[in-house]
């Protein structure tokens, strides 16, 4: 009796055993989501596989291309990430077919970090909101990985799939780094990301929409994993064309006196745009570093061209002129500086764009800003020092090139055309008669009216608010209202856009709040206190851009400044710089790598 009882265990012992197995081998899974719940991360996501590494032995950096991180990707050409590790953090072991078995070296170190603490780095390169192709093979980004960081690349989808498409792929793409943080060096709590145009203002949106809500029904829709957050650490923004929601009426209320040629009703819809921004304005509580509110009153000479927003807004474009002058050595040859540097001629001639660098290619691309720049005749106007003053016949600007001797030189060329910028030899600092003299001498309008929302519906951001088939769709209802108001032929369409869901359920005012930063940053705003905000933020903007109204740059940084979360604003406005990676001094590049380091002490 005892051994048919001691055979009865054993056999069901057996069973239990069989069972267990057969359990495992039905769904290993089930073991990865175990594991990632109890760091918090819920997915079916492998995490990056340590057998799988490459290494680039002149470059001493290990890397992978094509790791998936979305489950259900909505467009698989796109949304794979790669990682760029220093060798030094790294031990591998060669597996003989090219790829390593690597585990984390503790003990590495580059620079002033190990693999415990080097601050991870993405770059946006989305010009005009456009896609993000990812990385398929090497590429040497020696800058970054020199200087001990880590640099993902993640791709993304653009403004044909349609707002908050490409933000959606970045928050993915930054959860998925925090769920395999155990197996890549790198501290995933100190992600920075950067970009230029439209990557610096996506750059700002990951800055400023951490762990928003809004988000989570369309990164559900792409399988993203969840329970980690997808909040960065810091936010480089080099001419961010951003704050879409009120960017129409600003243009108008800062550029709009240098259009010409308007019919009568597109004069009115100017018009009635500019003392829209006065609303905005005085409706939205924006401080000034001092806790200041700031707003816009009615004046004799201009639309709201009085007040305390303007009168900051005039500091900061004297406080530019006054740098450049503290910055240059004279004789200065603003030929040599056209690149995109203080006072350089052909102001946002685009670069070769570069995959890896901040935002890539300067400016957007041909039909992505929406409206040509208007090109320069030609004509030169030689006066007694040399100088070269080309008149913008089209918008009524100024280029300025040649040689300038002393900085009262510089001045005179500036005030070639009228009298607007008054210099003091003594302290070496200029003030301006007025904003409006500004614009039309350096900032003017280069934009059709409906500056990013194009009443023809032609501008790239009407093809960002659209529906993921390409097509533009209309999202400013300030401007829907005042179309509606004059009984203009476009008011149908504006309406009709506007009452459109996308598949979330969503209208677009709800996808252009998501798309606004200001939404989550400013105190009046229902966004307030909804998101993780960036603790560090750089942001870089050529104040001769015809792009966007300088109101787009100053109002972040403002914002930013008065929050409460966000630990320091590195804002400059670069003057005679247009729509590139602005500095006053030095190279973008190193610029950005020197502020990552000062933010990591």
């Amino acid at each position: 009796m005892k051994k048919k009882r001691k055979l009865i265990s054993l056999i069901m012992v057996s069973i239990l055993i069989l069972s267990l197995s057969a359990c495992n081998n039905q769904n290993t899974n089930i073991t990865e989501q175990k594991s990632s719940e109890q760091t918090g991360a819920v997915t079916n996501l492998p995490k990056i596989d340590q057998t799988t590494w490459l290494y680039n032995e002149e470059d001493d950096v290990y890397y992978q291309t094509g790791i998936s991180y979305c489950e259900n990707p909505a467009d698989e050409n796109y949304e794979t990430l790669s990682v760029f590790v220093p060798g030094a953090y790294m031990k591998g072991t060669d597996n003989g077919d090219g790829t390593y078995t690597c585990e984390i070296d503790p003990d590495g170190k580059v620079a002033s970090y190990t693999a415990d603490t080097a601050p991870m780095v993405m770059p946006i390169n989305t010009p005009g909101y456009s896609a993000m192709e990812p990385l398929t093979s090497y590429a040497s980004f020696t800058e970054y990985t020199g200087a001990g960081f880590i640099y993902v690349h993640a791709g993304c989808r653009g403004r044909d799939a349609g707002a908050p498409a490409g933000v959606t792929d970045l928050k993915a793409a930054v959860r998925y780094i925090r769920y395999t943080d155990d197996v890549i060096p790198g501290n995933a709590e100190s992600i920075f990301t950067f970009g230029m145009s439209g990557g610096g203002a996506q750059s700002s949106l990951m800055g400023a929409t951490g762990d928003s809500s809004l988000y989570e029904p369309y990164l559900e829709e792409i399988g993203a994993v969840s329970g980690v957050s997808d909040a960065v650490l810091g936010s480089m923004c080099w001419c961010p064309i951003t704050n879409l929601d009120s960017a129409d009426a600003a243009y108008e209320w800062m550029m709009g006196s240098t259009r010409s040629g308007l019919s009568e009703e597109e004069q009115q819809i100017s018009d009635k745009l500019a003392e829209a921004f006065a609303s905005y304005i005085n409706e939205a509580g924006i401080k000034d570093p001092d806790g200041n509110v700031l707003t816009l009153s009615q004046s004799s000479d201009g639309i709201y061209q009085a007040g305390s927003y303007y009168n900051y807004m005039k500091s900061v474009i004297e406080e530019s002129l006054n740098h450049f002058l503290a910055d240059t050595t004279f004789p200065y040859d603003a030929s040599a500086a056209s690149t995109g540097g203080p006072g350089g001629a052909n102001v946002g001639a685009p670069r070769e764009s570069n995959p890896g660098g901040p935002g890539g290619a300067n400016g957007d691309a041909p039909g992505e800003s929406g409206g040509e720049k208007p090109s320069f005749d030609g004509k030169q106007k030689p006066d007694q020092n040399h100088d070269n003053i080309t008149r913008n016949q089209n918008a009524g600007g100024l280029s300025l090139s040649g040689t300038y001797e002393t900085a009262q030189d510089y001045i005179d060329a500036l005030n070639a055309e009228s009298q607007w910028v008054t210099y003091d030899a003594s302290t070496n600092t200029a003030s301006i008669t007025s904003i409006e003299a500004f614009v039309k001498a350096m900032k003017s309008a280069s934009k059709n009216l409906g500056a990013f929302d194009q009443l023809d519906g032609g501008q790239g951001e009407n093809t960002l608010f659209g529906y993921g088939d390409g097509n533009g769709a209309h999202f400013d209802t300030t401007l829907a209202k005042i179309l509606k108001e004059l009984g203009s032929s476009y008011a149908d369409s504006y309406a009709q856009d506007l009452a459109k869901k996308d598949s979330a359920g969503n209208t677009v005012a709800t996808r252009l709040k998501m798309y606004s930063p200001l939404y989550y940053l400013l105190d009046s705003s229902e966004g307030s206190g909804t998101s993780t905000v960036a603790k560090y933020w750089r942001i870089r903007s050529g104040i001769s851009q015809s792009d966007c109204a300088l109101s787009t740059e100053m109002n972040l940084a403002l914002t930013l400044q008065n929050n409460e979360n966000v630990d320091s604003v590195d804002f400059e406005t670069v003057w005679g710089a247009g729509h590139t990676e602005a500095e006053r001094t030095g190279n973008s590049t190193e610029n950005f790598i020197s502020w990552v380091n000062e933010c990591m002490q």
